[in-house]
C-alpha cells in the first residue's frame, strides 16, 4: 500500500488524505455513511490507482518485475514509487521535511480515526508507531515492508524476497517513478479542479 503517495498527491485537503488512506480499507461502492469529505478522497485514491495501472512508466516497471514474482509486480511498483518519492522528498515536496511531514499526517488520521472505515484503525495505529512514511526513504524498509505483507498471504514463498528487485533494477525503477510522479501529480491536480475552475 504505497501510503506516502496517495497522501502526497491528495494535497493540503483534510478530507482528501483522510481519504487517500481510506482508499486501501473501502471495496466496492462507497458505503452511505462515509462521510461526504472522505469519500471524495476515496475517489481520487481510485482515480490515482486506475491512472496508474494504464501509464506508460508504470506499466514499464511492472514489466522489471519477472518470474514467480511478477503476479505481485502492481504491489511492488506502489511500493518502490513510495521508496523513490521518500528518498527524494525535497525535490517533491520542498520546505518541510519528511518527518514533520509524516508527523502531521499521523496526527490527522489519529485526530479522524473514528471518521475511517473501522478496518483502517490499527493499520493506522502502526504507520504512526513504526513511522512508515519516513522509514520509506531505506531501501531495506521497502523490502521489509513486502516481507511482511508477504506472510499475511496463504502462500508467502510466492511473495517473499520480492522487494530485491528494487535493488537490482533501482535505476530504472527510478526513471519510471520520476516519470510517473510528475504526472500523477499534474493529473491529481486536474481531478480536484472542478470544470471550469
Amino acid at each position: 500500500m504505497n501510503f506516502l503517495a496517495h497522501l502526497w498527491l491528495a494535497g493540503p485537503d483534510e478530507g482528501a488524505r483522510l481519504g487517500a488512506v481510506a482508499g486501501d480499507f473501502v471495496k466496492g461502492a462507497l458505503p452511505g455513511d462515509l462521510p461526504a469529505d472522505i469519500a471524495g478522497g476515496v475517489a481520487l485514491h481510485r482515480a490515482i490507482d486506475a491512472f496508474a495501472d494504464s501509464h506508460p512508466a508504470f506499466q514499464r516497471s511492472r514489466e522489471r518485475v519477472t518470474g514467480p514474482h511478477r503476479r505481485f509486480a502492481g504491489v511492488m511498483v506502489d511500493m518502490f514509487y513510495d521508496h523513490f518519492l521518500a528518498a527524494e522528498w525535497p525535490i517533491w515536496h520542498p520546505g518541510e521535511a519528511l518527518p514533520d511531514y509524516a508527523a502531521r499526517q499521523y496526527a490527522l488520521l489519529a485526530a479522524h480515526r473514528h471518521r475511517l472505515p473501522a478496518r483502517a484503525a490499527p493499520v493506522v495505529a502502526r504507520m504512526a508507531e513504526h513511522d512508515w512514511l519516513s522509514s520509506y526513504r531505506e531501501v531495506d524498509s521497502i523490502v521489509y515492508a513486502l516481507d511482511r505483507i508477504a506472510r499475511r498471504l496463504k502462500r508467502p514463498d510466492a511473495f517473499l524476497g520480492c522487494g530485491e528487485a528494487l535493488r537490482t533494477h533501482y535505476a530504472g525503477f527510478g526513471e519510471d517513478a520520476v516519470a510517473f510522479l510528475a504526472d500523477a501529480q499534474a493529473f491529481a491536480r486536474r481531478f480536484k479542479t472542478p470544470q471550469g475552475g
